[in-house]
């Protein structure tokens, strides 16, 4: 539940006088509609301003609402709203984008209003700084440390006591003392700013005549100052981000806001550092590990319009901004814009809509585009940027498949001896290696040699991960976690528990085995520690002071490494053994970004697949280079298919504590299906994750035609199918991207 605060203007507790105006009022609850209130006479309203309503027995957050009132209450029904925030109003684009996302994905507008309001705290006016300022004559004992506080004090400005002590080297005392004596005079100052403004014409970069090319145009796009979209289309190091820069610059030459979207939270070190380099001063960070209390000043800061650029997550977006006159999304086809919680939405795909809406430019980023991205650049409903070379002298890795068939590891081992040879060749050359394999822990699967008993997390249908460095079996769904056993719980053997397969925490092994004198770190997202080590272990690649670093899908993204010139992909059929429509996607896009990380700053470099089928057509992309015969089959695999973008996709999970009752409900639902001859249905079917959380998940599968209304659809079925009870649970995942 939302706190609320305390509102600046509260209405008079009193009955409603007829005659009142009224107005809807929407909550951020999962509640169908905004409810109808009376609006007291001592209090005026407008649709987006912000005020506490009561609801049953206590005061919420709302917002007044463009829905029309329900006519059909009694004025001495409506209760009076309680009071109003002295707080920016929500913009009729961003209660607009409210309302499209809600439609769209067929969740309650309380429910997306609640990712607007999540900084209840910005609701209230920042409190004042106490500060001192000179006021009177020098005190009659002067000393030193006085003389040095007055010193600091010349040109009349004020000052935080303790802000001042630190500048004059002296204690808090002595700033007392001088206000005991009449000399300095406490005041009342307005906090700082969140962020400096950017300077769009800080530190202009030397672009090549391709990243010039494209500049242009984004600058074109910016200063025309409506909506369109530009997918910006460059290999790895070939510097899109310093061509959006220059889209960043035009923007806030224009007096706009500007938002970038970025995936991983680990990313906006290095980012935010490359910005500042750029505009002279850092943007602004909204994420998940940005506190509280700055969660709220960022919130307040982007309504004024003080604070001018916002580098974040997903949630971003909803941000209540004055004046927004661009978004960038970057590594726009990563899966991590996608949220499969509450409200299922595709982060990259509601820029556009906002942009839409706000009626300004998106710009898209990618050095591999989503197969949708590129289907909309080819139609011509995007415009495609293509940046072929790297920048100065960088040149792209030579890519080379190690057929695994051939060339097998030792037992026991999981490099083949093609990538040993190349990784000490790396070393005597003092240059890095990066193993890629994309998979946490030391095993995904420990088992008994003696019984064949396998560890199997107690609330999901999945095995327990092996972790040696925590020494604990973990399950990733849903974070169950154990001690890793010394015996067999079910045959008792003390000699017998084995892990099956490799994890990054084995590669390591392996690694520091066959190279004990190389200084090797391990990247994953579950390492112990948090952000703040993964922003040191990057920090320190990039200085040189790691010889090989093994890691997950994690370094994969955006990073750069100097020193870098080996890339040893451990496995990479791996994420082709998932049997989705986006396998091969995925598999591409990520192989490409991991091999993509070496050379980026000049000079010879090689990537290396092990592989036991380098005939497959990814793969063969991969070696060859030929992105665009890559793209050209995929999407002409989805073409004759009728999948996205051809076709339209939905997914309902139905889910329960109890298998029987929660299949039983899901036959039911399916009875309930509308009559559609161009819908096709696939279900219900039990999950490939047939169980997750102590829940048990059965799936169905809605095929449309593009253009098909899939939602009114879905509407005509939740209404004709019966309804859940108890613990059932209905989720519908509009353009899903996961299929487990």
């Amino acid at each position: 539940m939302i706190a609320v605060p305390k509102p600046l203007e509260r209405a008079i507790r009193s009955p409603n006088v007829p005659g009142n105006p009224t107005v809807s009022v929407l909550v951020p609850f999962a509640v169908a509609g905004s409810y109808s209130y009376a609006v007291p006479a001592d209090i005026a309203v407008a649709p987006g301003d912000i005020v506490t309503v009561p609801l049953g027995t206590r005061d919420v957050i709302g917002v007044v609402w463009d829905d029309p009132v329900d006519e059909e209450i009694g004025h001495n029904r409506l209760r009076p709203i309680a009071g109003r925030f002295d707080a920016p109003p929500l913009s009729t684009d961003l209660r607009d984008f409210v309302n499209w996302i809600a439609a769209y994905t067929l969740t309650t507008k309380g429910m997306v209003l609640r990712m607007v309001l999540r900084a209840p705290g910005a609701l209230e006016p920042e409190t004042p700084i106490a500060g001192v300022r000179l006021a009177g004559p020098p005190p009659a004992r002067m000393t030193p440390a006085r003389q040095r506080v007055l010193a600091t004090l010349e040109g009349g400005l004020a000052w935080s006591k303790s802000g001042l002590a630190a500048a004059a080297a002296v204690s808090p005392g002595v700033v007392s003392g001088l206000i005991e004596a009449g000399t300095l005079e406490r005041v009342s100052m307005p906090p700082p700013p969140v962020a400096m403004p950017p300077d769009p014409d800080f530190e202009r970069p030397t672009l090549t005549d391709e990243q010039d090319a494209a500049a242009t145009v984004l600058r074109q796009i910016v200063e025309a100052d409506r909506y369109g979209v530009a997918l910006l289309d460059g290999i790895t190091g070939s510097g899109k981000t310093e061509v959006y820069f220059e889209a960043i610059a035009a923007a806030l030459a224009r007096g706009r806001q500007v938002l970038v979207l970025i995936p991983e939270i680990a990313l906006t070190a290095s980012f935010l550092e490359r910005f500042a380099a750029r505009f002279g001063t850092r943007p602004t960070e909204w994420h998940s590990d940005v506190t509280p209390r700055m969660r709220d000043r960022v919130w307040r800061g982007v309504a004024t319009g003080t604070v001018r650029a916002v580098v974040g997550a997903r949630s971003a977006l909803y941000l209540p901004y004055q004046n927004l006159g661009l978004i960038v999304v970057d590594e726009e086809h990563d899966l991590a814009y996608k949220q499969e919680d509450r409200v299922f939405y595709n982060a990259r795909d509601m820029a556009v809509v906002r942009g839409h809406l706000g009626g300004f430019p998106v710009v898209l980023s990618s050095a591999t585009p989503s197969i949708e991205s590129r289907v909309n650049a080819d139609a011509g409903r995007y415009t495609r940027l293509v940046l072929t070379g790297r920048y100065a002298t960088a040149e792209l890795p030579k890519i080379t498949a190690i057929d695994m068939r051939k060339h097998q590891p030792e037992r026991g081992r999981f490099m083949s001896p093609p990538l040993v040879t190349a990784v000490a060749e790396t070393l005597s050359a003092q240059r890095q290696a990066l193993l890629f394999l994309n998979r946490r822990g030391y095993a995904p699967l420990t088992l008994c040699r003696s019984c064949g008993h396998r560890f199997q997390c107690p609330n999901c249908s999945t095995w327990l991960v092996e972790h040696r460095f925590r020494g604990a079996l973990v399950c990733h769904h849903c974070g169950y976690s154990e001690p890793r056993p010394d015996h067999c719980p079910n045959c008792g053997d003390t000699e017998s528990l084995v892990a099956v397969g490799p994890g990054v925490e084995r590669l390591a092994e392996e690694v520091t085995a066959r190279f004990p004198d190389a200084r090797t770190i391990v990247m994953s997202s579950d390492i112990l520690g948090g952000i703040q080590r993964l922003r040191l272990e990057l920090e320190s690649i990039e200085k040189g002071e790691v010889d090989i670093i093994i890691g997950t899908q994690l370094v994969a993204k955006g990073h750069n490494f100097p020193m870098l010139s080996l890339v040893g992909v451990v496995d990479g059929d791996l994420g082709l053994a998932f049997g989705d429509m986006r396998a091969a996607e995925r598999t591409f896009q990520l192989l490409s970004q991991v091999t993509g990380r070496a050379g980026r700053s000049g000079g010879t470099s090689r990537a290396l697949v092990q592989t036991y089928a380098p005939e497959h057509p990814v793969i063969r992309a991969i070696v060859s280079g030929d992105r665009e015969a890559f793209y050209a089959s995929e999407i002409a695999a989805r073409r004759a298919a009728g999948l996205p973008p051809f076709g339209r996709l939905a997914a309902i999970v139905i889910s329960g504590p109890d298998r029987t009752t929660t299949q039983s409900y899901a036959a039911a639902f399916r009875r309930a299906e509308p009559a559609a001859e161009t819908i096709q249905v696939l279900g219900p079917a039990e999950a490939p994750l047939a169980v997750i959380r102590g829940r048990h998940r059965f799936r169905l599968l809605v095929q449309a035609p593009r253009n098909t209304d899939i939602q009114t659809f879905l509407r005509d079925w939740l209404a004709a199918a019966p309804k859940p009870r108890g613990s059932l649970r209905v989720q519908v995942d509009i353009d899903p991207q996961s299929f487990l």
